[in-house]
């Protein structure tokens, strides 16, 4: 079999629904709300933390570092 062949035999099987490979989509969604919430979990209490310690890299970095 060429390469052609197989990539369109895997095609054709997807368009199908014939693949057992397809993934979970709400597991993929609850992974990324969880992911957002826990971003926000540490961005709310830190968040002056965060943003001072970027002023800080970015004034370091503007003035010549030093």
């Amino acid at each position: 079999m060429t390469v052609l062949t197989v990539v369109l035999a895997a095609l054709v099987d997807r368009l199908r629904g014939e693949d057992d490979e397809r993934g979970d989509v709400p597991g993929w969604v609850m992974i990324t709300v969880m992911t957002a919430a826990l971003v926000l979990a540490i961005l709310i209490p830190f968040r002056e933390a965060i943003v001072a310690a970027v002023q800080n890299a970015l004034t370091s970095v503007t003035s010549g570092g030093g």
